[in-house]
């Protein structure tokens, strides 16, 4: 995806690649990449008033923050990302940032906030069918038994 950076296209734009590649390094769990994608991500998306590719740079700073042990920035960023993503209705996208706010709550211990989260991502995903949505957060849900 980075050579497509360096290549004309007509129908993307450097904006929506640095998207696609920080939503990548969240889906990886891959802090370097996260800190590495997110600023062009956030720059670009502010720049052309992007707003579901703003969301989509707040939830990955939210997830390199949960990386990096930094609990209260994580907390903002996936709030930050959660509220776009509402104000947008973006059903799939609000149950992803869902299941990162419980994947934070779970890292500091807090299991019923994690369950809460999870459980209300877990409804998210099953009204849109998202199977393998569904078994991730059904098994997030089951560490925590």
């Amino acid at each position: 995806m980075e050579v497509s950076l360096h290549s004309p296209s007509g129908w993307v734009s450097d904006h929506d690649i640095y998207a696609m590649l920080v939503d990548m390094a969240v889906l990886q769990r891959d802090e370097a990449g996260i800190r590495q994608y997110a600023p062009q991500a956030e720059e670009l998306a502010m720049r052309y008033g992007h707003t579901l590719y703003q969301a989509i740079a707040h939830r990955a700073w939210g997830v390199a923050h949960r990386l990096a042990g930094e609990y209260h920035q994580a907390e903002t960023c996936l709030q930050e990302a959660l509220d776009l993503f509402s104000s947008l209705n973006t059903r799939w996208q609000i149950g992803r940032t869902l299941f990162e706010l419980g994947e934070l709550a779970a890292a500091q211990t807090k299991v019923t906030q994690a369950r809460d989260h999870f459980t209300y991502a877990l409804a998210a995903f099953e009204a849109m069918r998202a199977a393998p949505d569904m078994t991730r957060t059904q098994a997030a849900l089951e560490r925590l038994k």
